[in-house]
């Protein structure tokens, strides 16, 4: 495939938005490929591995288990690269342009070994990968290192229980730390399997919180400020700027780099750091404005449902459509995942997500319908901006409000027939 027909280049950005970042577009087997041969330099040697989300809470936490064990980066290094892309999109057009996926080191990159250099290894995983990143520790781990797992949840044990249960039984401790909603039977598996288990409350912590809490170390308060300014951000309280900066820094740098920033500076972070989110920021707004303005609202029951479209920083669309007077944002993304996000008054986004493929919480959810048989499927929903999967997605919105309008009947009629029997009890007497 011709290079300039994935690299946004000189197009529009009404049209660059509508299909996926250039790492779609590169074949899963050689992914995986490069992928396997990072984890294992990354696992091979190491005294503790972290498999984490990839988002600032996740990478938080890694930071956190790092500190502890004093096993964090150097963050010069880091600093001198983030200082050469500024100087970069200086020189060219588009720089603002990166993608979180587009944002890991390169092979060719001069920090490309980064994720090998810390006794404390970091894999990055999302719920739908736990189980890979499990079988790559049990693959090159060393007997008898530390394992955590941060800010995932399985949605069924099944399909991590031969890993997790072979990792048990080599390790000298497996502790996992989140704040997910988990199902009671999955959280017992996992406990009963050996593993130290701590969930926290989904509306008050973040999983920073809940590793700052579990690890036996003496954190000094930076690491508080670190822990609440995460959760500011994660349970979308929006009452500490600095969390947008966070935000922000973890979508568009490496995983490597956000834990060794904050490692060192917590949420202070340096005037390089900052000015590159900033220069970033541009584009990100404005794929915002776009995401907006090609919003639908739909009536669905008693909701009123905003689905839109686009390469976008998905919170901050959700947050303006709900603005405007919508009970819940759904924004499919061209890679063919969706978002869902509600308002205060609308607790069923996971609901929703569960029944196309997803789950999260009742706020805040994702999903990948299964939809795409091939190429064809997307190229299709690339140029009908998502049709097939927003109608099977308001599908799950129509089940769930179907469902929701019949329990309050039943609660209606049920009231009202403790109600008449009242009323005979005191007509008897």
């Amino acid at each position: 495939m011709d290079d300039d027909l994935i690299e946004t280049g000189d197009a529009p950005r009404s049209r660059y938005t509508k299909l996926p970042g250039k790492g779609f577009f590169y074949p899963d087997s050689l992914d995986d490929e490069r992928a396997e041969r990072r984890a294992k330099e990354t696992i091979e040697g190491s005294e503790a591995v972290v498999i984490a989300d990839g988002d600032a809470d996740g990478l938080a936490c890694a930071a956190m288990i790092r500190e502890a064990y004093d096993a964090a980066l150097d963050v010069e290094p880091f600093e001198d690269a983030i200082a050469a892309r500024l100087a970069d999109d200086d020189e060219e057009s588009g720089g603002a342009e990166t993608d979180d996926a587009e944002s890991e080191e390169s092979d060719d990159d001069p920090l490309a070994d980064a994720h090998a250099e810390s006794p404390v290894g970091l894999l990055s995983a999302g719920p739908y990968s736990i189980d890979t990143a499990l079988e790559r520790v049990e693959a090159y781990a060393d007997d008898d290192i530390d394992l955590f797992v941060c800010d995932l949840c399985p949605d069924d044990y099944e399909w991590i229980a031969e890993p997790l249960e072979s990792l048990a039984t080599s390790t000298d401790s497996i502790r996992w730390f989140d704040h997910h909603q988990w199902d009671d039977a999955t959280a017992a598996a996992v406990r009963e399997a050996g593993v130290d288990l701590v969930v926290g409350d989904s509306d008050e912590e973040c999983t920073a919180d809940v590793t700052l809490r579990s690890l036996e170390y003496a954190f000094d308060d930076r690491w508080t400020e670190l822990a609440e300014v995460t959760r500011d951000h994660d349970l979308w309280l929006k009452e500490d700027p600095r969390s947008d900066d966070l935000a922000d820094y973890s979508y568009w740098a490496g995983a490597e780099e956000y834990a060794a920033a904050i490692g060192a500076y917590g949420v202070d972070l340096p005037e390089t750091v900052r000015s590159f989110v900033e220069d970033r920021r541009v584009e990100k707004e404005a794929r915002i404005d776009l995401a907006v303005d090609r919003a639908v609202t739909h009536e669905v029951g008693d909701w009123r449902v905003a689905v839109t479209y686009g390469r976008c920083s998905q919170n901050e669309v959700a947050e303006r459509l709900r603005e405007a007077g919508a009970d819940a944002a759904v924004i499919v993304k061209p890679a063919g995942s969706a978002s869902i996000r509600g308002s205060d008054d609308f607790r069923h986004a996971h609901e929703v997500a569960g029944r196309v493929n997803g789950g999260g919480h009742p706020q805040a959810a994702g999903c990948k319908p299964d939809i795409y048989d091939d190429m064809l499927d997307y190229a299709h929903h690339w140029s009908t901006e998502g049709q097939a999967c927003k109608r099977v997605i308001l599908a799950a919105f129509e089940a769930v409000a179907e469902e929701v309008s019949a329990e309050e009947s039943a609660a209606e009629e049920s009231a009202a027939e403790e109600s008449d029997g009242d009323d005979a009890g005191d007509a008897d007497e």
